[in-house]
């Protein structure tokens, strides 16, 4: 968006109020014409035009799935997404992963003081994008304004209410010896895009993050029958943190092929690079589907009808044995345990 775009569309008066300023004790005029002329006005649901101090909703079933996140990602914008897209796909994700069709979404909003209005109201115009492409309503929020250099810009926290509208027990309990594991797509870009820009890092092909809503292909398994077991997006720790979350959680043993897990060869040249392993690197439109072996063929000729999941195939099995444990099957045929890291390869990245 450009600055004269901006001048013409942001709903804040921008010549009184160039960037963000304290408002001691909550009150006063901007934070005032925050709430009302870019908040409500911009993500307009019946609960937020009550003004309340509570979101009144209307469930059509008794079965709920309720996630709570928070994001501090720096630089707040990215090749292929930023801080906004994130904050609303990442609570919608998580709600799908338990098989949950998105609903309701709560908006927490940190400012920093002296944030530059213009940043925000793109954060603000990305949220509403992000809201829309989804379908679903922000229904409550906050704001609250910090002392310059104690925020970082913006840190945003979204909390997310989706319904269960059939009986799986999708979670690790549910992973049985046999099942096939389906990765949706390609890993490693989102935390390779988030690096490059923070450290000025320039490569021959730009890399952008894979950032995208994934409830639509989740619900589409559901739908057609598919016995979903377990499901996990692959954010903070990548690939292979979920895989060894699930394995301990099960009980069970997960193989993995290495030949047939999809990374673009910019994302690896970038990981040797950097000394990363791409297995490790978070995604943020991602995620492996647990399925019984006789489904696993039908389950990705389904996911490979949406963009999001066109490159998804079968990568590994659960096994009988060593219970708890990762093994990866190299591309040479070797076989090494997969673990977590005892830190993060990559900080600050959602």
């Amino acid at each position: 968006m450009s600055t004269q775009d901006f001048h013409l569309t942001c709903p804040i008066p921008i010549q009184q109020y160039p960037a963000v300023v304290m408002a001691h004790g909550g009150g006063g005029r901007l934070m005032h014409q925050l709430i009302e002329k870019m908040f409500v006005a911009t993500f307009g649901s019946d609960n937020l035009r009550t003004r309340h101090d509570s979101a009144q909703l209307q469930l059509p079933t008794a079965r709920l799935a309720f996630t709570t996140d928070s994001y501090v990602v720096r630089p707040l914008f990215f090749p292929g997404g930023d801080i906004g897209k994130l904050a609303v796909y990442g609570t919608v994700n998580d709600l799908a992963m338990s098989g949950a069709r998105p609903l309701y979404l709560s908006l927490g909003m940190i400012l920093e003081e002296g944030l530059p209005m213009e940043t925000l109201w793109q954060v603000v115009l990305s949220i509403r994008e992000a809201v829309q492409a989804t379908g679903v309503q922000i229904v409550t929020g906050d704001t609250k304004v910090v002392d310059r250099g104690k925020g970082d810009g913006v840190f945003l926290n979204t909390s997310g209410v989706g319904v269960i509208e059939h009986d799986l027990l999708i979670a690790p309990q549910s992973v049985r010896a046999g099942d096939a594991v389906i990765l949706s797509g390609d890993i490693g870009r989102h935390g390779i895009a988030v690096m490059a820009v923070r450290e000025g890092l320039e490569f021959e092909s730009a890399i952008e993050s894979d950032c995208a809503p994934l409830a639509e292909p989740v619900l589409a398994l559901i739908e057609a029958g598919i016995e979903v077991h377990c499901l996990r997006d692959l954010t903070r720790g990548g690939l292979a943190s979920a895989v060894v979350e699930i394995a301990e959680a099960a009980q069970a043993g997960i193989q993995l092929e290495e030949s047939r897990i999809p990374v673009r060869e910019d994302v690896r040249g970038a990981c040797e690079i950097l000394g990363f392993d791409p297995l490790y690197v978070a995604n943020e439109g991602r995620f492996v589907a647990f399925v019984p072996r006789a489904q696993a063929e039908r389950a990705v000729e389904l996911l490979r009808r949406f963009e999001v999941c066109a490159e998804a195939q079968v990568v590994g099995e659960v096994i009988e044995s060593p219970k708890g444990t990762v093994v990866l099957r190299s591309v040479i045929g070797t076989s090494r345990v997969v673990d977590m890291l005892s830190g993060e390869q990559l900080p600050r990245i959602c």
